[in-house]
């Protein structure tokens, strides 16, 4: 089978995109490791597919580089927002759903698409882990994805100085976090409202440039621990800025935006085994 595809790029996070509004692609976990293999396929940290929606302009389907659902991806949906407004799919601003949430999107200047996400829930801060016979302090969110943070000072390392690969598996697969597991955020503030921040992203089972929904985790909670003040910058690995907007009451968090580039890498087509 010949599929149309279309790489893009969230931010350094990079995803096959591809309209399956006809529902041909049967098996998408197996083509997403196929697609998404950097060496055998086309190379990505996820496979989008783009689906027909009885409620929005249509479904976000993503799948991560291993093959596993990923649920609410905020660079993917950017990407996606983008690719269905360059192709006629929807308007400059819409409203399309994922994981049967309906997210709005709206184009800005440029390529900058304005994100409102999902309010976030289970907000655990102060939280404490062993690492390395090291006890370290940790905080957590679901931000569409479920989502460990934890600041850079806290491991007595500088952030581009601590191995984000070893560390991230090890608290990706610990215990704590069974049976779905987390993704894990490393993360340093640079001023009152600007933090930098480094993410290992579950079913990449890597450091990922960028990381949509780790982005707006570590903005949130920097808010609480680190008290940066809304609109947080986050600085990403790929030297990218996003922007988190959000609405703080207390220990309640709602209104939340995120704002960033989406743009196209390539088009192409590839014949496939699996559908």
């Amino acid at each position: 089978m010949h599929l149309l595809f279309t790489k893009m790029t969230g931010a350094g996070n990079d995803f096959i995109v591809i309209d399956d509004r006809k529902n041909k692609i049967a098996s998408p976990q197996k083509l997403s490791r196929k697609l998404c293999d950097r060496r055998w396929g086309i190379g990505a940290d996820g496979l989008i597919l783009l689906r027909k929606s009885k409620n929005a302009a249509y479904e976000m389907m993503y799948y991560n580089a291993d093959g596993s659902y990923g649920g609410m991806c905020g660079n993917g949906g950017r990407c996606i927002a983008y690719f269905a407004i360059l192709n006629g799919i929807a308007k400059k601003s819409h409203v399309f759903e994922s994981v049967g949430y309906l997210y709005e999107a709206k184009k800005k200047t440029g390529n900058s698409i304005l994100l409102k996400m999902k309010n976030p829930d289970d907000l655990r801060l102060e939280r404490s882990i062993t690492i390395d016979g090291k006890t370290i302090k940790y905080h957590s969110i679901d931000t569409g994805a479920p989502h460990v943070v934890i600041e850079a000072d806290a491991l007595g390392q500088d952030l581009q100085d601590i191995d984000v690969n070893r560390f991230g598996a090890f608290l990706r697969h610990h215990s704590d976090f069974n049976p779905a597991g987390t993704n894990v955020n490393i993360i340093k503030k640079l001023g009152n409202n600007s933090i930098q921040i480094r993410t290992y992203e579950r079913g990449v089972e890597a450091e990922t440039l960028a990381c949509g929904t780790g982005s707006v985790a570590a903005a949130i909670i920097s808010s609480f621990v680190m008290r940066t003040i809304s609109p947080v910058t986050v600085k990403v690995q790929s030297k990218i800025d996003l922007q988190v907007d959000f609405r703080k009451d207390a220990d309640k968090v709602s209104d939340v935006y995120l704002t960033g580039p989406a743009a196209i890498v390539f088009t192409g087509m590839i014949d496939v085994s699996v559908s």
